[in-house]
């Protein structure tokens, strides 16, 4: 198998690498709060449809040229002058040119509410709008750095948010977030096992056989659900809390879509083989801030109840759909 993969980089390198560009981990520094604003901005216009997470991925950059197309502007994926410009409020002002106080909305709203959270001040999340929670959010960072507390961002507080160190990505206090098991049964191979061309396992491997019932390990949202071509074949992603991801691969068959809300026990896909898989197998990660992150400490001992699912009328009368309740009224 190794040897029809080297086969395959060496014919196609900068075609694997962009495939690669979903699947692999990047750095923590690979988040920041510029791409936060810029997810943000093409949310409030309609062009990104999954969780703000300051990760320039593919969502990222479909969303950037797909706006770019249906403005008129010059399609080459990249957020500069003319395209924030198009963006109006969302795409202005750049953080520091203004005082950031309750009520303002725009670009630097976002930057600031990305950074607040990063460093362990949470705003309640990064939407672009200064509401009371960012403006609580600013008064807690100023009270633990000794600043003036007002609950709105001037240039020393936003300069102190600056220079704050991020809490790291890979460290959390212990006990804070756990997760269910996505499957029954034992554990294969751990994260950072040895693989071939001298990388590590970026998760947990779950030897189960096919069709095994795959559910969600913990309260989230599905912000990807399909296929992937650089390896992880048949692919869940779902958004937790404070950063964290969870990542279910090579399913034989997803039965989640993107949007949907999910806890844990609520059903994803069913176990299988596809992508680079030797055998029926979940290979599960956890990523915090797109960074793997060894998951033992963070797992718990069972697998959750399995959500109720029932048959509910949709929109069109005609039609059922298989989902928990609130999902289809």
């Amino acid at each position: 198998m190794w040897g029809m993969l080297r086969v395959r980089y060496a014919a196609g390198a900068v075609m694997v690498a962009w495939m690669l560009v979903f699947a692999c981990a990047q750095p923590a520094a690979a988040s920041s709060a510029r791409v936060a604003a810029l997810q943000v901005a093409l949310k409030n216009k309609g062009f990104y449809p999954v969780a703000v997470d300051g990760v320039r991925g593919p969502f990222t950059a479909r969303g950037v040229r797909t706006f770019q197309r249906r403005r008129h502007l010059t399609v080459d994926g990249v957020a500069g002058p003319i395209t924030r410009r198009a963006l109006g409020r969302w795409g202005r002002p750049r953080l520091g040119t203004r005082w950031v106080r309750q009520g303002l909305r725009g670009w630097d709203v976002a930057q600031l509410q990305f950074l607040l959270q990063r460093r362990g001040f949470s705003p309640g999340g990064v939407d672009g709008i200064a509401g009371p929670a960012t403006a609580a959010a600013i008064m807690r960072f100023q009270q633990a750095r000794s600043l003036g507390v007002d609950g709105i961002a001037g240039p020393a507080t936003i300069s102190a948010i600056r220079r704050s160190g991020s809490s790291s990505p890979t460290t959390v206090p212990v006990g804070s977030v756990r997760f269910y098991r996505p499957v029954p049964g034992r554990i294969g191979d751990r994260f950072g096992a040895p693989r071939a061309g001298g990388r590590k396992h970026a998760g947990l491997d779950f030897p189960v056989g096919y069709g095994t019932t795959v559910t969600a390990a913990g309260v989230g949202t599905t912000i990807f659900a399909g296929w992937n071509s650089a390896g992880y074949g048949n692919l869940v992603v779902v958004q937790h809390r404070d950063g964290y991801t969870t990542w279910y691969a090579h399913l034989q068959r997803i039965t989640s879509w993107v949007g949907e809300n999910v806890q844990g026990g609520t059903r994803i896909g069913l176990v299988g083989s596809t992508g680079y898989s030797t055998g029926p197998h979940l290979h599960w990660e956890l990523r915090r801030w797109n960074t793997p992150i060894d998951p033992m400490p963070y797992l718990l001992g069972s697998t959750a109840v399995a959500a109720r699912r029932v048959k509910v009328r949709c929109a069109d009368p005609n039609a059922y759909r298989t989902a928990r309740i609130d999902n289809c009224r």
